[in-house]
C-alpha cells in the first residue's frame, strides 16, 4: 500500500476484556510488531447505553498489564461525533444517504429471518418517508455502486480466510449510518476512524468478518482507503457459541504477572503459537511470539 503499517485494537467497553477479545488484541499487536508497524488503541464507545462505566479505563489497564502497549494516545469514539456528522453530510450531499422511518419490527415483520441473521432492509424509505417521521439515516448502497461503477458484488481478500465476497444490497440492504436513537452506527464510526488514524491493516475477530463488505462500500463512498483485513479464530463457550460478555465470558485476571502470562499463553495457543513457560515475563513472551508470528500476506 506504500504506507507504514498501522494496525489497531478497538474494543467496546461493554465489559472488561475476556479470553475471546484477548485473541484479537494479541493477534493485532503481534501483526503490527512483526511488520515493525504502529499499534493503535481505540475505545469504541458510541453505543453508550451498553457501555459499562469505568470499563474503558479498566481495559486500558488490562492491556498495559499484559504488555500490549499502544503507540500514541488512546482514542474514544464518544469524542468523535463532529467527524461522523461531517461524513454523513458528505453522503447526504452526494445523494447517497436518506432518512428512514422504519422500525426494526417493521423490517422483521415483512420477512422471515433465520436465527443469528439480521433482516435485509427492503428499501422501503428509499423514495421517501410517506408522511412518517424520520428515525434513522441509511446508505443507498445501489446508488453508491452505480455512481462509482462498482459491481454489486464486493470482493476482498482476507489474509487468513482467503478470497471473500458479498452482495451488500441483496444480503444486507441499505444499512444504517445514524440510528433512530441519534447514536452513530458502528459501520460509519469504524470507517471514519480507521481512515483518520491511518489504519492500513485491520486484525479482528472472525465474527466481524461479515461487516467488511459494508465497510468497503462505505470507504469507497467517502473516498477513503481500504485497509487489508485479517480475521482471527473465535474462542467458543461451553455451549458452542462465540465467547462473549453476553455468553458468560469472565473478565481476564491480570492482577499478577502469573495470571497475565496465563491469559497470554491461552490466547497465543488459539493463534497456533506455542506456549511459553509460566514464569516468563509478558514482554519476553511477546518478543518470542513476534518472531514466530506469520507475516501478513497480501494474496491476489
Amino acid at each position: 500500500m506504500g504506507q507504514t503499517y498501522t494496525g489497531r485494537f478497538a474494543p467496546s467497553p461493554t465489559g472488561l476484556l475476556h479470553a475471546g477479545s484477548l485473541v484479537a488484541a494479541l493477534a493485532s499487536w503481534l501483526d503490527a510488531r512483526a511488520h515493525q508497524g504502529q499499534w493503535r488503541l481505540r475505545i469504541e464507545d458510541v453505543d453508550t447505553p451498553r457501555c459499562v462505566p469505568g470499563a474503558d479505563r479498566a481495559i486500558v489497564q488490562q492491556l498495559m498489564a499484559l504488555g500490549l502497549i499502544p503507540d500514541g494516545p488512546v482514542w474514544w469514539q464518544s469524542q468523535r461525533s463532529p467527524a461522523y456528522a461531517a461524513a454523513l453530510q458528505t453522503l447526504v450531499d452526494a445523494g447517497w444517504a436518506y432518512p428512514c422511518a422504519c422500525s426494526r419490527k417493521d423490517i422483521e415483520s415483512a420477512q422471515q429471518v433465520a436465527r443469528h441473521r439480521s433482516a435485509v432492509y427492503p428499501g422501503t424509505c428509499r423514495q421517501g418517508l410517506r408522511g412518517q417521521p424520520a428515525r434513522a439515516w441509511r446508505l443507498n448502497v445501489q446508488a453508491v455502486q452505480a455512481a462509482l461503477g462498482d459491481s454489486p458484488v464486493t470482493h476482498w481478500v482476507d489474509a487468513r480466510l482467503g478470497p471473500q465476497q458479498q452482495n451488500v444490497a441483496e444480503e444486507v440492504g441499505d444499512f444504517v449510518l445514524r440510528r433512530a436513537d441519534g447514536l452513530w452506527a458502528y459501520q460509519l464510526a469504524v470507517v471514519v476512524d480507521d481512515a483518520a488514524q491511518g489504519i492500513t491493516h485491520v486484525v479482528r475477530g472472525q465474527d466481524l468478518s461479515d461487516n467488511t463488505a459494508r465497510q468497503i462500500v462505505l470507504q469507497k463512498a467517502l473516498g477513503l482507503p481500504t485497509p487489508q483485513y485479517r480475521h482471527t479464530p473465535l474462542v467458543r463457550g461451553a455451549n458452542g457459541e462465540k465467547l462473549s460478555k453476553q455468553n458468560g465470558a469472565l473478565a481476564l485476571d491480570c492482577h499478577s504477572p502469573a495470571a497475565a502470562m496465563a491469559a497470554l499463553n491461552a490466547a497465543a495457543q488459539v493463534l497456533g503459537l506455542p506456549a511459553v513457560p509460566a514464569q516468563t515475563p509478558c514482554a519476553q513472551a511477546l518478543m518470542h511470539w513476534t518472531a514466530l508470528y506469520p507475516a501478513q500476506s497480501d494474496p491476489r
